[in-house]
């Protein structure tokens, strides 16, 4: 072999060697590249968002008539009419039904000619009186003293006489009004407990059972009745915000607070709580369930996470954060309000952070991962 054909060898060999070693030093390097690539774990994550807050209570009441009253009568008599039913709508003032009560038909007439009789004889005494006191003036001496002061009493006698007269002309006039009942607010008859004919007595006396004749309510606003527990008492006030949703009408209305009890009962310890809500198209019927949603605190805007994204471990609260570099990050966080869905974060996060939802035990602080963002509904307050 000659020397030139060595040198050729040689450098071929150098050069398939050069080949090879850059082959291997490659084929090193690729695989820990693409492995980093190839070992990212997809996860699902939320982004801490400040949302508008409201901490809720749900109750259920019942509707009841805001005025409801059994009308009775003020006087004993029979029914002569009866011009409403039960469903009737009536308006304030209206006569529902007349009475007839033949012995103030008497009363009244007896009363007319007392006021006529005393009237009468008031004015015979006046009369006398002044022509008296008249000569007595004129002619001084002429009538005793004691002749015009007996007159002037006769005069005064007479008038006591007639102002009682007029008295009882005005009792029996009013008792006589009594015999028609009106309704004393607008509403709608839900009872009839007489008819034509029927004898009522005096509902005058609580220890008379007088049977009434019908029972107005006041329906066109309605009270919800709800038991507040002991425990949120403090922190329902009068003016309070209230949502009121009717299962059987499929329907939700808004109300507010109108009054409290301020008293607990000792059995259930709860408070009754009333709302006071419209119903001016009479689509509510006293007696119908109600959920109500009662607003115990709000918050314009606070920094909350999926409920889903926290660890708790006693008292301490850990999410995984997502880098920039889409590293994994252990966060230990602060927790205000906690809701149905989502937490406020008080601290340990900022807007904007993206935090890992589930899958939490295969992953590890350094890790790196491939976010997949989730869509989340942004309708409306969370409630807590």
């Amino acid at each position: 072999m000659t020397r030139h054909r060595k040198r050729t060898i040689m450098i071929a060999g150098a050069a398939a060697a050069a080949v090879l070693l850059w082959a291997v030093f490659a084929r090193g390097r690729a695989p820990r590249r693409d492995a980093s690539a190839e070992s990212a774990r997809p996860v699902s994550v939320a982004v801490a968002r400040k949302t508008p807050l409201q901490t809720t209570l749900t109750l259920s009441g019942e509707f009841k008539p805001f005025q409801e009253v059994d009308l009775h009568a003020k006087v004993a008599g029979y029914i002569k009419t009866i011009s409403v039913d039960v469903g009737d709508r009536v308006r304030a003032g209206q006569v529902l039904t007349v009475l007839e009560i033949p012995e103030l038909v008497a009363q009244r007439q007896e009363a007319d000619a007392s006021l006529d009789r005393s009237r009468s004889a008031h004015d015979a005494t006046h009369s006398a009186y002044a022509r008296l006191k008249e000569v007595s003036e004129t002619r001084p001496g002429l009538i005793a003293a004691q002749e015009l002061e007996d007159a002037f009493a006769r005069d005064k006698q007479a008038e006591a006489q007639m102002a009682q007269a007029s008295a009882t002309l005005r009792q029996v006039t009013a008792m006589s009004d009594y015999s028609r009942i009106t309704a004393p607010f607008s509403g709608v008859i839900v009872k009839r407990y007489a008819d034509t004919g029927a004898l009522i007595q005096a509902g005058t006396s609580s220890n008379t059972q007088a049977m009434p004749v019908v029972r107005l309510a006041e329906d066109d606003r309605l009270r919800l009745v709800l038991p507040v527990p002991e425990s949120v008492v403090s922190r329902i006030h009068v003016g309070t915000t209230v949502r009121v949703r009717v299962p059987a009408l499929d329907r939700t209305l808004e109300g507010h607070v109108a009054r409290l009890s301020d008293d607990l009962d000792r059995q259930t310890r709860t408070m009754e709580t009333e709302i006071d809500v419209p119903n001016s198209d009479a689509t509510l019927v006293t007696g119908m369930y109600a959920e109500t949603v009662l607003v115990l605190a709000s918050k314009e805007a606070s920094l909350t996470v999926p409920i889903q994204a926290v660890s708790r471990n006693g008292t301490e609260a850990t999410v995984l954060a997502v880098s920039p570099q889409d590293r994994i990050e252990t966060r230990t966080v602060k927790i205000g309000l906690e809701g149905s869905r989502r937490l406020e974060i008080l601290d340990g996060l900022a807007e904007g952070d993206r935090v890992v939802l589930g899958g939490r035990g295969q992953l590890r602080a350094g890790d790196v991962v491939k976010p997949q963002p989730i869509e989340e509904a942004k309708a409306g307050a969370e409630e807590f």
